[in-house]
């Protein structure tokens, strides 16, 4: 499967990742990648970088570093009705959100307010990719995600870092079965995210990549594949 972009990247700005915006940019370039978004987390997690951050993007010349360089956040969706955590204001100077439930933002509700919540986010028209929808912490009626999602012009992530032995959200590879079942029934289109918090992993899908295989998802709702389709989902081009 062709893979053009990665735009779940974090960088020192959210607290407990460890490489700088140069570096994660750079490392995009070298993996040869076509285009890098940097998505930190939003100010409610614990750590978070304030709003002034997400508010200053002017100043990155986002042609200027050979590679085409996109500037988003990754929204903490707050409550069960998709509240998140920064302004309209600030929102409308980003090029893209990703909406996601942390459980230290949130606590995990029943399968019927989750997915509510998750809903209540893709209405914000500002949130383009709903993160690790897949979580297993999280119960939620995949079919009513790639149904909204579809509807409200959304992706749905397949996030690398949930399938890796190591990771946090155990159990996501499983679940992920069932969203990738439910999106082909919709024809929902996905996006495959590092949620690099380190440069080595800018760009890193080989996890996902073996998910979507098993599962064995048509590659054109897989959107890494073409950058000016990512660009024209969002509005950018």
């Amino acid at each position: 499967m062709k893979d053009f972009l990665d735009v779940h990247i974090h960088t020192i700005a959210s607290i407990h990742a460890y490489s700088t915006f140069r570096e994660c940019v750079e490392a995009g370039k070298e993996k040869g990648l076509a285009l890098v978004g940097i998505a930190d987390h939003g100010p409610a997690l614990p750590g978070a970088i304030h709003e002034m951050y997400f508010r200053n993007f002017k100043v990155i010349r986002n042609k200027d570093f050979g590679i085409e360089v996109l500037m988003g956040v990754e929204l903490n969706i707050l409550d069960f009705s998709g509240s998140t955590d920064l302004r309209e204001e600030v929102l409308q100077r980003l090029d893209y959100a990703i909406a996601s439930l942390h459980d230290i933002c949130i606590r995990p509700g029943n399968k019927e307010e989750n997915t509510r919540a998750i809903i209540g986010a893709m209405r914000n028209p500002h949130v383009k990719i709903i993160g690790h929808p897949d979580n297993p912490q999280y119960p939620v009626d995949f079919g009513e995600l790639a149904k909204a999602a579809r509807e409200n012009h959304v992706l749905l992530e397949v996030n690398n870092s949930s399938y890796v032995p190591n990771g946090s959200r155990k159990g996501s590879e499983e679940k992920a079965m069932e969203l990738l079942a439910a999106c082909r029934e919709h024809g929902t289109a996905v996006i495959m995210g590092s949620d690099a918090h380190i440069d080595l992993d800018v760009g890193n899908h080989a996890c996902s990549m073996e998910v979507l295989a098993r599962a064995d998802f048509p590659e054109e709702l897989v959107i890494n594949r073409d950058v000016s389709a990512f660009l024209d989902f969002i509005g950018k081009r």
